[in-house]
């Protein structure tokens, strides 16, 4: 291995929480910033991690946190604005940081999540400034052997999407559905985070963009009736016109914890799919979503991952970045 030491940005979250379980799996030493040490606080535990407290957003603390490092890997996003954690600030300004970082300290292995179908004419802030954060690193590309991954919407244990869609079918007898005829790729967070690490020392892979997707494409509507075909639970789906989506997503800006908003419909109104099949460098076999769900969907407490999701919402608006 000729990068020993990984510091992983967002690594106490759902996609980070596996890649630094695998990257410890593999030997390498890993750092995970976080603004709230108890936020990783399961990572602890693994042999090669250390848990780091460290606003990225203080730019004198971040890059200092950098020092050191063989390689970094950004995984740090945001699904709903608040505060200082703005799409511009998360999405665009911080990936720009890392990037002038890891150059300045002379750490030449970056590794970036951006989001598929993010491009500057994308329907939603979300995606654009994901695009504008690509940009950003590529900036850098000169100096730094830079990977991007762009993946589809990300499922497995202690996800905040299928797992929010089973609490809802067993406890709602009607299904009210934002832009039901959305296409998404499901793919699972293992494999997502294998990717990663498959990437990390292979040169084949240094300056590309990455598509990620799974085997099988859905529909949002489709999607709902997995999740209740599993859980054996039928409920009635209504879908609701862009017009009612829009409306649907501004009552629910309005609420404490932000479960949808304009901005992810909008999001919603360009297929998350893949043009390719997962690139062939990164020797990795995407899973159904029908292989795996089931195992966490019928072992696992709707409600507890609703608290979880709620959590993670909650963190993301106001504390994380």
């Amino acid at each position: 291995m000729t990068n020993k030491n990984i510091t992983v940005l967002g690594g106490a979250g759902f996609v980070g929480s596996c890649l630094v379980a695998k990257l410890d799996e593999a030997g390498y030493k890993v750092k995970v910033l976080s603004r709230r040490r108890d936020a990783a606080k399961h990572l602890i535990l693994l042999p090669n991690i250390q848990v780091q407290e460290c606003d990225v957003m203080d730019n004198q603390a971040f890059k200092e946190a950098l020092k050191g490092s063989d390689a970094v890997i950004n995984l740090i996003g945001i699904l709903h604005e608040g505060g200082n954690s703005t799409f511009e600030n998360v999405h665009h300004q911080l990936p720009r940081r890392a990037a002038q970082y890891c150059e300045e300290l002379g750490i030449n292995r970056l590794l970036h999540m951006s989001a598929l179908q993010a491009n500057s004419y994308a329907p939603s802030q979300h995606l654009r400034t994901k695009a504008s954060g690509e940009a950003a690193i590529n900036e850098f590309s000169k100096k730094l052997d830079i990977t991007i991954f762009k993946p589809s919407v990300i499922f497995g244990r202690g996800d905040h999407f299928l797992n929010l869609f089973a609490h809802l079918v067993k406890f709602l007898p009607i299904i009210f559905l934002a832009k039901p005829d959305a296409k998404f790729q499901p793919i699972w967070v293992e494999d997502v985070a294998q990717c990663f690490v498959n990437a990390l020392e292979n040169t084949a892979t240094y300056g590309k963009s990455y598509e990620l997707g799974g085997p099988n494409i859905y529909t949002l509507r489709g999607l709902v009736q997995k999740v209740m075909d599993i859980i054996g639970k039928q409920r009635h789906i209504i879908g609701l016109s862009n017009t009612l989506s829009m409306a649907q997503a501004f009552t629910m800006e309005l609420m404490p914890i932000k479960l949808m908003s304009r901005d992810n419909v909008r999001s919603m109104q360009v297929d998350s799919i893949c043009s390719a099949p997962i690139a062939t460098e990164l020797d990795v076999v995407s899973t159904a979503l029908d292989v795996v769900a089931p195992e966490y969907l019928l072992n696992s407490d709707p409600r507890s991952s609703y608290d979880g999701f709620r959590s993670a919402a909650g963190r993301a608006i106001s504390a994380r970045r």
